[in-house]
């Protein structure tokens, strides 16, 4: 996990945490990570990248809509993250303590939906 400034680009956030990347099949990811440098280094890691293009692409590039649609699953989880109020407002200023409740709500919603 990464946690960066609000206003830091997806694809840039991204480009941080490219080396560190488990072995996958597949990245699922929203329109915000459709840049061609992106897909190009998922490539050279042997990952397929399931993301749509952006409305604003000449070349639309095709994605799996059948695997895009387990994205949900992601998005749940970052629900039910925002469900914790210490979280969602992010009332601690420094970022290893805001790290650290977000791995144990995580590890409670883990242990919770079991």
């Amino acid at each position: 996990m990464l946690l960066s400034e609000g206003q830091m680009s997806d694809f840039k956030g991204a480009a941080l945490m490219l080396d560190s990347l488990p072995r996958a099949k597949a990245l699922l990811g929203d329109k915000g990570y459709d840049a061609d440098w992106f897909r190009a280094a998922l490539a050279n890691r042997g990952i397929t990248a399931c993301i749509p293009s952006k409305a604003n692409r000449k070349v639309q590039i095709p994605h799996d809509r059948t695997l895009y649609r387990q994205r949900h699953r992601v998005e749940n989880m970052f629900g039910k993250l925002k469900d914790w109020r210490r979280i969602h407002t992010r009332y601690d200023r420094c970022a290893h303590t805001f790290m650290s409740a977000i791995c144990i709500a995580a590890t409670v919603i883990f242990w919770l939906d079991q």
